[in-house]
């Protein structure tokens, strides 16, 4: 990974080595040990690490939670994301955009918000996120960063930051969670050695795949200097069966269909049902290297590296009913009679064969190359003398996704007719052909080819960050802490579409992928109910491959796929100060962030009824030619936004036992990269077009906060926690207005855009957590969340679950522990797909995990995710539109520990 550091991290560094020369001249006296701030959990076992966490808890200053590496290894996760669903105020979902839901759940939020204003950061810098989906690449790009690529083992405690503070990196109106790796002078033995060796079983694909992880630790017998190395290479087979409801259209009044029909006028219907086959290899591999340097007691340094990569090759299969061509909005089709119309939707309807037309489309689409990765490389340093402390940090960090090819066959299915029935979400969705079979590769022509579609995007932050903090005597005021940082970060999406080949080649039968007689797997589907096309035909990855190279790969016609695109670049600049307070019964902080945030968004604009030299003049400067997809041109749009975020954090000694914590603080999020830098289409005739916003303004926020816990008895609490946080400048989806060159009228005109707008919002519930050891190694946990969001207007908010709750009950002793774990999360607005509303139902997933200790080196684990195999359902504007049902089967994790 190749960075270059700026002019203000080179300045940062040469602040710390002169510290270095000064610390060496002498030594100052060492300043009292400072209070503990975190709830950090300290971990020798279940109960103890619970104990911990009571204790750490009443002692706390700051809204947070925090989970140690070993309380992930000890719960019934693999994933940080999955770990972290465990704690209050925490929901996750298991995808980034239009992919669909999979096992392992990928994104985090907090409070009823979108993962997209959750900030995740690792040792208390940013993290540049890449996705293997092309989607996530090209298509709807959010901020919030793909847990997929970060590996449990590789966590030293996760600190979940409920309320901010003015000494936090801005960038989270609910939260931010905060990654916090090993470092090398922690350890109590000069060398220590860990590895794991593993395999995980996934029933769905019936495939086993082998995980391995490995740390090597070593110090100085002074602990002045350390060295850590870490390394995991994990795989696994994932399949996930599908019926999927391709978003929504209506039958136009007026038209034939609503002429003969007329309660068909304005009805809603699916615009395809298909049977949805997805199949991916996934291989992660990378590793992180830490070398820590402490001198003197007064200085300290270390350097810390790491990547990640995956490799996620996939093939995705879909054989559908294609509704919208049949009905083709009231001009193709009417149902047969018995139809059945429900909530505004037809519901029920069938389709008598007509000769030549068609009613089935069969997507292939094989992306065997793709890839995502991140990484970063972080220097930071300490310096302490007598009551000051300065500390600085100065690095850079790349993400990166990539599909660098796929080949896509598309065939058409004609003179079948087709049958199908919506069941809501409590079935999946039932469909039929009238006539032929779905199983048999006949009756089909080619519809659509193209191969190699390069798609890529790259996401990057530098930074350099200086903090001081001076210890004072006495008084109300205990320190004060001040500090500056500097960053910037880009984001950039590139897509070139290659073909289609339009020649007679590929479209000739005798050229079509051979078919060897394979279909979808005997067991497809099963656990989704309903009555749907189970065994459709498909072609062979590796012929599919080897035809797409043959027929589309050797396309010359190269295209820049300008919709897809996208450039930005941010720059921000913060400073802040902050008082730490302390009293008799009472503790807290409070301080004031200064941020400016300077963006650059490069927009491309097509130019409408125009294709540009050489084909005809353009009166834009630097107008650009794309023979498939008309010309554009590209607009700079530069915005400066300057936010001052106050906080103010307190802690109460109620009672005995009794804690009460309030804060009151101002946060900012930023939208999200596609809201930003969409491209727009415009229509000069009428002033209007659509695309993205790159005047959007940062999402702010006023967040109030009220917590009380009781200790009840020894490792024993009964929680309470009350949240409001009031958004302003919230992303929604409106018009907005633009100055757009008019090539009608040769001159710069204001154009109406549907675009992403700013808004207002609001989300306030409240927070129950309940703890309890019972004694004999029995204990339980629980804790439940309501938060009630809506955006102006009475909208749903992305991502708002009003309920969710998790139970867990374990069992430990000298040489057993278990834990069974339950985890719910309600219906939630899961934002647009295909320009239709697309909602998750709610969900539910049962956990398990089993452990024994060998010896004090060695210990054996078995982990068991999704055991009651749990059905991830979607649905637009009611339950009477559903648009995906997914199962994915369950995952066993068997691994044996080592420790020296």
């Amino acid at each position: 990974m190749k960075t270059t550091l700026t002019p203000v991290s080179s300045a940062v560094g040469a602040l710390l080595f002169g510290m270095a020369l000064s610390a060496h001249a002498q030594t100052a006296p060492a300043r009292p040990a400072e209070a503990q701030k975190l709830e950090t959990v300290v971990v020798t076992g279940i109960r103890a690490s619970l104990e911990q966490s009571i204790n750490q808890k009443k002692r706390s200053d700051a809204l947070v939670e925090v989970i140690t590496a070993e309380d992930i290894g000890k719960m019934p996760d693999k994933n940080v994301a999955d770990s972290l669903q465990r704690v209050p105020g925490v929901t996750i979902s298991s995808a980034g955009a239009g992919e669909g839901g999979f096992d392992e759940n990928d994104r985090v939020s907090l409070r009823g918000t979108n993962p997209s204003l959750t900030q995740t950061m690792i040792n208390g810098h940013m993290i540049g996120s890449g996705d293997w989906f092309v989607l996530n690449q090209v298509g709807t790009v959010g901020r919030s960063v793909s847990y997929s690529l970060l590996p449990s083992e590789l966590v030293s405690k996760v600190v979940v930051r409920k309320s901010s503070q003015a000494d936090l990196v801005e960038g989270g109106v609910a939260g931010t969670v905060d990654i916090i790796t090993r470092k090398p002078l922690e350890f109590t033995k000069a060398l220590t050695l860990e590895a794991s060796l593993g395999a995980v079983y996934s029933d769905l694909p019936k495939k086993t795949d082998p995980q391995l992880s490995a740390l090597v630790n070593w110090r100085d017998a002074s602990k002045t200097f350390g060295v850590m190395a870490q390394f995991f290479s994990q795989e696994r087979h994932l399949r996930r069966d599908g019926i999927e409801t391709l978003g929504y259209s209506k039958i136009a009044p007026g038209s034939a269909i609503a002429l003969s029909n007329p309660d068909l006028s304005g009805v809603a219907y699916p615009n395809a049902i298909g049977s949805a086959l997805f199949e991916q290899e996934r291989k992660r591999t990378g590793g992180l290297i830490t070398v820590q340097f402490k001198p003197t007691h007064e200085l300290s340094f270390d350097l810390t590296g790491f990547k990640s990569e995956m490799e996620a090759s996939n093939y995705n299969r879909n054989y559908l009913v294609w509704t919208s061509r049949i009905l083709n909005g009231g001009a193709g089709q009417a149902p047969d009679a018995g139809y059945v119309v429900r909530n505004g939707t037809l519901v029920q309807a069938s389709f008598t064969p007509v000769a030549g037309r068609q009613y089935v489309i069969v997507d292939q689409i094989l992306r065997p190359d793709a890839r995502s990765e991140t990484g970063f490389l972080n220097l930071q340093g300490e310096w302490k003398s007598g009551d000051l402390t300065i500390s600085g940090k100065a690095g850079s960090s790349t993400g990166k996704g990539d599909t660098p090819t796929q080949a896509v066959f598309e065939g058409d299915v004609l003179n079948t007719g087709a049958s199908y029935r919506l069941n809501g979400i409590g079935n999946a969705p039932d469909s039929a052909l009238r006539a032929g079979n779905a199983a048999v590769f006949t009756g089909t022509t080619l519809d659509w080819i193209f191969g190699a579609s390069p798609a890529s995007t790259k996401d990057k932050e530098d930074w350099a960050q200086l903090d001081g903090e001076y210890q004072l005597d006495g008084g109300v005021v205990s320190s004060i802490k001040f500090g500056a940082r500097s960053a910037k970060h880009s984001r950039d999406s590139r897509f070139v579409a290659q073909g289609p080949k339009w020649s007679a080649d590929p479209f000739n039968a005798a050229n079509l992928p051979a078919w060897n007689g394979q279909t979808y797997p005997s067991d497809f589907g099963g656990g989704l109910g309903g009555n749907f096309i189970k065994n459709p035909w498909q072609i062979d990855p590796a012929v599919l491959k080897a035809w797409g190279d043959k027929f589309s790969n050797r396309d010359p016609l190269q295209r820049q796929y300008f919709p897809g695109e996208f450039e930005m670049d941010e720059k921000t600049t913060a400073a802040y100060a902050m008082a730490n307070l302390t009293g008799s019964g009472w503790s807290g902080n409070a301080g004031l962030r200064l941020v400016e945030t300077k963006v650059n968004v490069l927009t491309n604009v097509a130019i409408a009824g125009s294709v540009c030299a050489p084909l005809a003049p353009c009166a834009v400067p630097g107008a650009i030619t794309t023979s498939a997809f008309g010309s554009f041109y590209r607009k700079n749009v530069e915005n400066t936004h300057k936010d001052v975020l106050p906080s103010v954090n307190l802690k109460v000694d109620l009672a005995k036992d009794v804690i009460g914590r309030f804060a009151i603080t101002k946060t900012l999020a930023r939208p999200d990269y596609s809201a930003l830098g969409g491209a727009v289409s415009l229509d000069d005739t009428n002033l209007t077009g659509n695309g993205g916003n790159p005047n959007l303004k940062p999402i702010r926020a006023t967040n109030l906060d009220a917590a009380f816990e009781y200790y009840f008895a020894p490792r024993s609490l009964v929680s309470l926690g009350l949240f409001h946080i009031d958004l302003n400048n919230y992303v929604s989806y409106g018009v907005s207005q633009a100055s757009y060159f008019n090539e009608q009228q040769k001159a710069f005109r204001t154009y109406n855009i549907s675009s992403p707008v700013n808004s207002k919002g609001k989300v306030q519930g409240f927070e129950l957590g309940y703890q309890q050891n019972f004694g004999g190694g029995f204990g339980a946990l629980a804790n439940y969340t309501y938060a009630d969001g809506e955006e102006k207007g009475g909208k749903q908010l992305v991502g708002n679950s009003k309920n969710t709750y998790n139970v867990a009950a374990y069992f430990e002793n000298d040489w057993l522990n278990a834990r069974v774990a339950y985890t719910y999360r309600s219906a939630f607005f899961n934002g647009l797909d295909r320009a239709s509303a697309q909602n998750q139902a709610a969900v539910g997933t049962v956990s398990a995990s089993f452990g024994v200790k060998i010896n004090d080196s060695m210990s054996l684990s078995l982990d068991l995710l999704n055991l009651n195999r749990p059905v991830l359902k979607y649905y637009a504007d009611n339950v009477d539109q559903p648009t995906a049902f997914y199962v994915n089967g369950r995952q066993a994790y068997l691994t044996l520990r080592a420790k020296l």
